[in-house]
């Protein structure tokens, strides 16, 4: 291939400097193969674009040579202006309305309010069940002696008929306590203490005796008995301490529309 002006300079400059090519290969780390194609014009033997442009800025350093004037005739001679500076690409993916992930988030919100509301729903359903069919019980088996009371201990209705086998048949009295404020409350069943102690609001505690019970309470108004599912009179005067006696005699005038004053 014929060298033009460009090879040919390079070549005679470098020769007039005695500098070999393996010594500009040291210097620079430029293959020879690649010096030899610069100065013989053999372009496709090069690696193109800013590579060249670097050789040939590497090699007019290196003689002292102007970088600029000979980047200008290589250009020349090779045939190719300046590379244009590569524009940033730029996404065309375009970019989804705003109000697509606000809806997302309102949605689920939405799902979880449902979600929300349909277990508070079911659990409300389940209470009232399980208070119902606990009520219906009650009523249903007025003749089932209780042998145990609410804290898991033999009611004094069990120790009374363990002791007196001849007992006549009597309908069992079982007795609910609910608090509605903490306040200090005293059960004696059959002559047997059951409960001396606080009991704190909501509270609800049964008890069982075969004849009558004693209940005594700090705060009568915070106090609401039941006997047999039946309500009770008030344990005193509201906010002031009291003591009532439950018998057989009570549940057999609730159950006729009377109830003790």
């Amino acid at each position: 291939m014929a060298r033009g002006n460009f090879g040919e300079r390079l070549k005679r400059e470098r020769e007039l400097r005695e500098v070999s090519l393996k010594e500009i290969t040291t210097a620079t780390r430029i293959g020879p193969r690649y010096l030899e194609a610069l100065e013989n014009e053999e372009w496709a033997k090069l690696p193109g674009g800013v590579f060249n442009r670097g050789f040939v800025r590497a090699v007019a350093r290196y003689l002292g040579l102007d970088e600029e004037n000979l980047l200008s005739e290589y250009d020349l001679a090779h045939g190719e202006q300046s590379n244009p500076v590569p524009q940033p690409y730029e996404n065309k993916i375009p970019r989804p309305p705003i109000w697509v992930p606000v809806l997302a988030v309102l949605g689920l919100l939405a799902v979880l309010g449902v979600l929300i509301a349909g277990s508070i729903y079911g659990w409300r359903r389940y209470a009232a069940h399980r208070a119902a069919k606990r009520s219906s019980s009650l009523s249903s088996l007025p003749g089932q002696t209780s042998l145990e009371n609410a804290e898991g201990t033999p009611s004094a209705a069990a120790i009374t008929a363990s002791n007196s086998p001849n007992t006549s048949a009597t309908v069992p009295l079982d007795l609910s306590v609910s608090t509605s404020a903490a306040t200090r409350v005293r059960i004696i069943a059959d002559g047997a203490l059951l409960l001396d102690a606080e009991l704190p609001a909501g509270e609800t505690r049964h008890y069982s005796a075969n004849r009558q019970f004693e209940v005594t309470a700090a705060d009568s108004s915070a106090v609401l008995l039941e006997m047999n599912g039946r309500a009770m009179p008030p344990v005193g005067s509201p906010g002031a301490s009291g003591t009532i006696v439950l018998s057989q005699m009570d549940l057999r005038q609730a159950s006729g529309g009377t109830s003790k004053p």
